[in-house]
């Protein structure tokens, strides 16, 4: 009797993922509640250096875009050259995804609640561009670092990051073999390296020409699309449900 469960319990488990967690229904344009960020996007004129693509539409304010590009900012009091000093080249990509952290209002898909003290929701898996992840590697992999995972496990009682005792400071490339190992691992899955290419509509830049529109516009809404049609899904879930039930109990009866 039991192979007759087994076309109710696939459509059950179907249910069951279509209709992931995700409460936010404001995918679009939406600013993440965390230590920096504005309430709401809108235009910032005078953004600072690399910041200046969201200059049209920022969740960052200007002071904000001012205080990252510095060695020692007072965001978070968090030094990047905690293994003496890193490639300038290597650092242009630090500050352009902190930048994209505190400015962008497309992340609204990969935006899930935290519960941290400094902020309350984060991005997961964000589809990074491959292009954006290889070149970040590639310009980072001989300098120095002595963690894999940037967002926890620092000595703090300096006030600024330090590394934790008996790490060892050794190249990017010693820690992360390979550009995703890197753009993964180093803010816990922050990023997801796509497979797609910069352009595609399908994975979030990092870099962009202002000029041209921000992309990440089109990418945001691809992806919200696919979550909206997700939602609509769960919500014939208690009729899916009923029915699901009823045959079960007809093909036992």
């Amino acid at each position: 009797m039991s192979w007759k469960l087994t076309s109710p319990l696939l459509l059950l488990a179907w249910m069951a993922s279509v209709c992931s967690a995700r409460d936010r229904t404001d995918l679009l344009n939406v600013c993440m509640d965390a230590k920096h960020h504005k309430t709401k996007p809108g235009p910032e004129d005078k953004l600072h250096d690399q910041c200046i693509p969201w200059k049209e539409n920022a969740c960052c304010s200007v002071s904000t875009s001012q205080e990252l590009h510095k060695d020692n900012s007072l965001l978070y009091n968090f030094n990047w050259e905690h293994c003496g000093k890193m490639e300038p080249a290597c650092k242009r990509h630090f500050i352009q995804d902190n930048c994209l952290y505190e400015c962008s209002p497309n992340l609204g898909p990969w935006i899930q609640q935290v519960n941290q003290s400094w902020r309350k929701e984060r991005f997961l898996d964000v589809p990074l561009c491959k292009e954006d992840c290889e070149s970040w590697w590639e310009d980072c992999r001989t300098s120095y670092t002595c963690k894999r995972n940037w967002q926890q496990g620092w000595n703090w009682t300096s006030g600024s990051n330090k590394c934790p005792a008996k790490a060892v400071c050794r190249t990017f490339e010693s820690y992360f073999p390979t550009p995703a190992a890197m753009c993964e691992g180093l803010w816990s899955h922050s990023y997801k390296v796509s497979q797609y290419s910069r352009g595609s509509g399908r994975c979030i830049q990092m870099w962009f020409d202002p000029a041209q529109g921000n992309p990440n516009e089109e990418v945001a809404r691809f992806y919200a699309l696919a979550m909206n049609a997700g939602a609509v899904c769960c919500e014939t879930g208690p009729l899916l449900l009923s029915l699901a039930l009823m045959l079960t109990l007809l093909l036992l009866g």
